[in-house]
């Protein structure tokens, strides 16, 4: 399955991008793309798992990004 979410408060491309190589890294994620200028990301995972995919994916980008906010 693949989404795409609206990103609020991410502050430079070094963030999104250690964001979107920490995604890539999570079980499950086929593929990922974090977007500064955009402020979107998209995200291709496991349908069965997706709900939980995106828990980790939350935790992940608040350690890189703490005042980041995925609108799921």
């Amino acid at each position: 399955m693949k989404k795409r979410f609206k990103l609020t408060d991410l502050d430079c491309a070094n963030c999104a991008a250690k964001m979107e190589d920490a995604i890539k890294k999570i079980d499950g994620v086929h593929d990922a793309t974090v977007s500064f200028m955009a402020q979107k990301m998209t995200v291709d995972a496991d349908d069965a798992r997706f709900d939980d995919i995106m828990k980790e994916i939350v935790a992940v980008c608040k350690k890189v990004e703490p005042d980041c906010i995925i609108n799921l």
